[in-house]
């Protein structure tokens, strides 16, 4: 299930939903810490592959703590 990386709280599916219609991340319901998509999911999934990922598995995302495009924009 996808936990918050600052205070490990569970999130519901519906705000693993909205945080992949969102690229700047979205504060955890919980501790309000900014939480990212991860690299690895993030990379795992192209766009057309991320809807259907994300309305059938949202359990399986991973959060990070930075935006996974930083490692796009340092190339």
């Amino acid at each position: 299930m996808t936990r918050c990386t600052n205070c490990k709280a569970k999130w519901k599916a519906k705000d693993v939903w909205s945080l992949f219609f969102q690229n700047d991340g979205k504060d955890c319901p919980y501790c309000n810490q900014r939480q990212y998509i991860s690299a690895e999911t993030f990379r795992f999934s192209s766009e057309i592959l991320r809807c259907l990922f994300l309305l059938l598995f949202p359990f399986f995302v991973e959060l990070s703590n930075k935006s996974p495009l930083e490692d796009f924009k340092k190339k």
